[in-house]
């Protein structure tokens, strides 16, 4: 699975711990979900792709398409 997360983040220029603050999630668990050391529960999931303005699917890598259905 190529979970796009720091990808998407490098491409709005944001760091990790300004991500973290805007989504008042732990910094440390950024870098771990994409280091694919830590999955993202669904709650987090929803905030992220929602944050991000792309479907789950393509947050997770199941689908290239970044619209949302």
């Amino acid at each position: 699975m190529k979970f796009r997360l720091k990808e998407l983040r490098k491409n709005k220029h944001l760091s990790q711990v300004r991500l973290a603050i805007e989504l008042c999630i732990p910094q440390n668990s950024i870098s771990r979900f994409e280091s694919g050391v830590r999955k993202p529960d669904y709650d987090t999931l929803i905030q992220l792709a929602d944050y991000f303005n792309v479907s789950i699917d393509y947050l997770v890598g199941r689908s290239d398409n970044p619209n949302m259905i």
